[in-house]
């Protein structure tokens, strides 16, 4: 039987391009991706060349593990960044390396489960009126730590002030990359965010924000600081970390979901069947596990690259690879990684004010795309819950054990959609139209 081949794209799946075109494509893909990858390790505090690396890495055996038939690209996720900057405040990456291990091994037993269950079950544990208000949760919860970097400056370990300077290069980087969102066209529209970096950058150098030393010091070549088990530091168990990361596991599994079904519609196949959502889990989880093993933070497939493919129609997985090989390569090179850290917080602060407000609508989106009705009883007490544990910070510890806002939210927004009825009692039927 002759494989499919989607003849409506410039290059399908596993059309291979020539070399020329195959460093353009890719390097194209690397840029999409950039901005948001490096961003969460500079949020969190962990070396952005180790996200880089493990991004690359993470997709070459997401492409593996799926036989080569999805082109996804595995980058740094935003959905664990408030458990994380809590975790690395207090136990350092240890314990952020466990959790996202951890975050690796519920994908893997999904996929297991979903291989001899099949997938119907997570449609009823995830329905929209709980995976709407926790994406809301994820960046909302996040709204104070870019109001912080946005304004304060820190003098000390322990204090900061307030500085108009700061306010002034979070805004210029907010405006620039709301006009670069708004009014770039083709490829180069698809980069507002690291295009917002570097106007905010730049400014932030002239206003005498930027030490520049750091990168002039720095080595063209740079292993990166990899954080490995009994190399690095001596390992011990954070059931902490564990349990505040592993349940946020569930949130992106639906975002990456979500992307298998935009990669179906747009290259005209059904990879739920083919290669299948258990080896699409399996792919994803196993990049988070070797993210969690070399010092980086969990990976999760990224719409910008899928958007990227949309505008070009170029949908093979050589390209992708390509991208991937080239994160790992720019992993490596020293001053790179200088020039990233050396981006200050005022610059952090103006992207995620859009960032993570992007975030948060997207949740309201999942909402109105599935017409929730919150004039329904049931509706409402699930999403007025699942937001104010959420948003607030709520955490249940125990001892040592610790539940974060998000993970506790999702915990007991799923409980409540399993244990409450469609109606309250009070609540009528609809009526019925008769024609």
């Amino acid at each position: 039987m002759k494989a499919y081949h989607d003849d409506d794209a410039i290059l399908d799946i596993h059309d291979k391009p020539k070399f020329g075109q195959w460093l353009g494509l890719s390097i194209q893909h690397l840029f999409a991706m950039f901005g948001s990858t490096v961003l969460v390790p500079i949020l969190v505090g962990l070396d952005p060349s180790i996200a880089l690396f493990s991004s690359g890495v993470g997709t070459l055996l997401y492409i593996l593990i799926t036989r080569g038939k999805i082109p996804a690209y595995m980058g740094s996720s935003f959905s664990f960044i408030v458990v994380m900057q809590a975790l690395m405040k207090g136990a350092g990456y240890p314990a952020i390396a466990q959790g996202t291990i951890a975050v690796g091994c519920v994908y893997l037993v999904v996929a297991l489960i979903v291989n001899f269950a099949g997938s119907a079950w997570i449609d009823k544990a995830l329905p929209p009126i709980v995976v709407g208000p926790i994406v809301m949760v994820i960046g909302l919860s996040l709204a104070g730590t870019a109001a912080t970097d946005a304004t304060m400056r820190s003098i000390s370990a322990t204090k900061s002030v307030y500085d108009i300077r700061y306010f002034i290069v979070a805004i210029a980087t907010l405006a620039a990359t709301i006009i670069y969102n708004m009014y770039l066209k083709k490829f180069i529209s698809l980069l507002p965010i690291l295009l917002g970096l570097i106007t905010g950058y730049i400014l932030a150098l002239l206003m005498g924000i930027v030490d520049f030393t750091p990168v002039m010091q720095a080595k063209w070549f740079s292993l990166p600081a990899f954080q490995i088990p009994f190399l690095t530091y001596q390992p011990h168990l954070y059931l902490d970390a564990i349990l505040s990361m592993a349940p946020i596991a569930f949130v992106t599994m639906t975002e990456h979901m979500g992307h298998i079904m935009v990669l179906d519609e747009m290259t005209h196949r059904n990879f739920f069947k083919d290669p299948g959502l258990n080896h699409t889990l399996a792919g994803d989880g196993t990049a988070s596990i070797i993210a969690g093993f070399v010092g980086g933070p969990p990976v999760t497939s990224y719409g910008e690259n899928i958007g990227v493919m949309a505008m070009t129609k170029v949908h093979s997985v050589w390209v992708i690879g390509g991208a991937a090989g080239f994160a790992v390569l720019f992993a490596f090179i020293g001053k790179l990684s200088a020039l990233i850290r050396t981006i200050p917080s005022p610059v952090i602060g103006g992207i995620s004010f859009l960032l993570f407000g992007v975030i948060a609508s997207n949740g309201l989106k999942v909402l109105i795309d599935n017409k929730i009705d919150f004039g329904l009883k049931r509706n409402l007490m699930i999403g007025s819950t699942i937001l104010v544990i959420g948003i607030g910070g709520t955490t249940l510890q125990l001892g040592s054990f610790m539940f974060s806002g998000i993970a506790l939210a999702t915990v007991i927004g799923i409980f409540l959609n399993f244990v409450l009825p469609q109606r309250a009692a009070n609540e009528e039927e609809p009526a019925i139209e008769k024609h």
